[in-house]
């Protein structure tokens, strides 16, 4: 199957998008067999219709449910360290997903073009996305094309959807964490906001910060093993940990507590903070989750994050409490207490 698909494949001559590229004729097709459904190769496109057609026993063998996300990205720039926008679109949708109990299955690719964006570039965004969906697990099953004029976008912009099926049993969701429960994370927080920072040129430094841009699929999988009980599961992705505990604490009318000289930091990442008065709760991951457990799994939990790759640099940032309901409290290292909100406006633009 997967010769006779590259057989049929048309290639591409021209060197940049040209609106023929989004007008439905031998242009877009060219860049369809190409590019998309030649790079993507999944049975699902091989037959080049409008939308993908999945057997339902296949998912009925997994799991009871579909789980079902969609998400756009807008990243600035479409490179940087540890990353690139089609990295992101396919991993920060396995991770949507995965926060949910689901094993991520099928992805759609839905591409915004703008008129003179070299094909080389479009080409190497591409192959990202189909790497990293590989890495995942994940087939990229359908999507669509689209080319506005020059000017009218910045260059490229991806949206994807996702599928999976949630395994009986799994029930994570915001509003279920309990006084005493205890609070994880797989690992430093802030790396893709400094990073995009970084790749941006604002800073000049001498070691780059990678984002920590990665599929938490697998993590997700070995913490249910360990612990099926999860409370609450969600990824630290726009507006950071704060944001995440808050929407615990709302959700629950709980209060989150964690412990300032617990949260992993990168002292690079603190660095870029303190010079530009940023604050790393604050900061975009797109490769950290956040679990509630119940304190009898605390390290089973912990144990099991910290046996897969995701997850080496896990720790145990708080607990929960509660009162004062609905609220975040941050145990200072200085030995008083701070309010954190969640974040009002945005500390920077475009980060994914």
């Amino acid at each position: 199957m997967k010769a006779e698909r590259l057989r049929a494949r048309r290639r591409l001559t021209a060197d940049t998008i040209t609106l023929a590229h989004g007008a439905g004729g031998k242009a877009m097709h060219d860049l369809i067999d190409d590019l998309f459904a030649g790079e993507f190769d999944s049975a699902e496109l091989a037959g080049r219709e409008d939308q993908a057609r999945l057997e339902i026993d296949a998912l009925r063998q997994t799991g009871a449910r579909l789980a079902f996300t969609t998400d756009s990205y807008v990243v600035d720039p479409l490179f940087f360290p540890g990353g690139d926008i089609g990295a992101l679109a396919v991993n920060g949708t396995v991770n949507d997903l995965a926060v949910g109990g689901a094993q991520p299955l099928y992805l759609s690719c839905g591409m915004i073009l703008e008129e003179g964006l070299p094909l080389a570039t479009l080409r190497q965004v591409v192959m990202s996305m189909k790497k990293a969906a590989d890495r995942a697990g994940v087939a990229i099953v359908t999507g669509d094309t689209k080319v506005v004029p020059r000017g009218s976008a910045d260059k490229l912009f991806i949206n994807t959807a996702g599928v999976g099926v949630i395994p009986p049993g799994r029930e994570p969701g915001a509003g279920r964490a309990r006084p005493g429960d205890v609070i994880l994370i797989n690992g430093p927080i802030g790396d893709h906001g400094a990073a995009i920072v970084d790749a941006r040129g604002e800073l000049a430094l001498e070691n780059s910060i990678e984002s920590d841009c990665q599929a938490l699929n697998g993590l997700v999988e070995a913490l249910f093993a360990a612990c099926p009980d999860v409370r609450c599961l969600r990824d630290a992705t726009r507006g950071g940990l704060a944001t995440v505990l808050n929407e615990f604490a709302a959700a629950s009318s709980t209060a989150m507590r964690i412990d300032e000289q617990a949260l992993p930091v990168r002292e690079q990442v603190r660095g870029v903070c303190e010079l530009l008065g940023l604050d790393p709760l604050y900061l975009a991951n797109e490769g950290k989750l956040v679990a509630v457990v119940p304190p009898e799994s605390a390290d089973r939990a912990l144990a099991a994050l910290r046996s897969h790759p995701a997850g080496r640099d896990a720790a145990i940032i708080g607990e929960v409490r509660d009162a004062p309901a609905g609220t975040v409290v941050l145990a200072t290292a200085f030995g008083g207490d701070r309010l954190v909100d969640m974040l009002v406006g945005e500390q920077l633009p475009r980060i994914c």
